[in-house]
């Protein structure tokens, strides 16, 4: 299944009543409240996806403040969510897909590939002039089967051994990569040879993926086309938007889950500043 659904596509899915699950992934960093928004304004029949507690596992030294959920836990989720086998799922949020695409991971690499990304999210639903619903949505517990360990992931020695991966791209923004700002984690800056490449160039003005050629041209002038990439973030959520920006330009990357969270709280990690 593509990366990305268009909203005049899932507008015509849930008219001609093909089977689709919705969920609605409001959430980011500083703003506890994604389940109030969502209760105020969402997409018809979408679900509400707690990020803190269904998509990452409790945080704690060495490993990051969104470690990633154990399959168990993410299949209990899932079915909570009314997923079944085969369903189809379009994954959003109001803030570009930067926190759905971790939802949008999860699922395929938990072998659940008919998943997508609504393009634009909220804000591209609402500006077509569809409408949106409040209050709150709840489907019967579905069956669905997960098992995780599809999708590659570096950790912490797959980098400290720059031999494993020759692109490491950092996502985000760029005074945090130079260490002029750090409102989160312990220490500022980046792993030492890593790109500064901010998620929010994925996309454009109106929060919709740029073209895939544009990201191609991005993502090779960044050098990702000269061998095995990874990306890593603050703690491993928007990095998932970033590995789907660099599928959508055809080009495949591994995930630091811990990311920054971890590095920079592991004793003995070297810490780099500037550009």
């Amino acid at each position: 299944m593509k990366t990305l659904m268009d909203v005049q596509d899932l507008q015509a899915r849930m008219t001609s009543g093909a089977q689709t699950i919705l969920l609605d992934v409001r959430w980011s960093l500083g703003d506890p409240h994604g389940h109030e928004h969502y209760r105020a304004a969402h997409i018809p029949g979408a679900v509400f996806v707690d990020l803190e507690t269904q998509l990452c596992a409790p945080g704690g030294p060495g490993l990051g403040r969104h470690p990633l959920p154990d399959a168990d836990a993410l299949q209990e989720a899932a079915r909570q969510w009314g997923l079944n086998d085969g369903d189809t799922v379009v994954a959003y949020d109001a803030s570009g897909n930067l926190a759905a695409a971790r939802l949008w991971w999860l699922l395929r690499d938990a072998g659940f590939t008919s998943v997508s990304l609504l393009d634009g999210g909220l804000t591209a639903w609402r500006a077509a002039g569809f409408d949106v619903e409040g209050g709150e949505e709840r489907h019967c517990v579905g069956n669905v089967h997960l098992s995780t360990g599809r999708m590659p992931v570096v950790d912490v020695p797959d980098l400290v051994d720059a031999a494993l991966v020759d692109v490491l791209l950092d996502a985000r923004a760029a005074e945090r990569f130079r260490g002029e700002l750090e409102p989160v984690d312990p220490r500022a800056g980046h792993i030492p040879g890593a790109i500064s490449a901010p998620t929010t160039e994925n996309l454009g003005e109106d929060r919709r993926f740029r073209p895939a050629a544009e990201l191609r041209r991005r993502f090779d002038a960044l050098g990702a086309d000269r061998g095995r990439v990874a990306v890593y973030c603050g703690s491993g959520i928007t990095a998932a938007h970033q590995i789907a920006a660099l599928e959508i330009a055809g080009i495949d990357a591994a995930l630091f889950p811990g990311s920054w969270s971890q590095w920079s709280t592991t004793e003995g990690l070297p810490v780099a500043t500037g550009a």
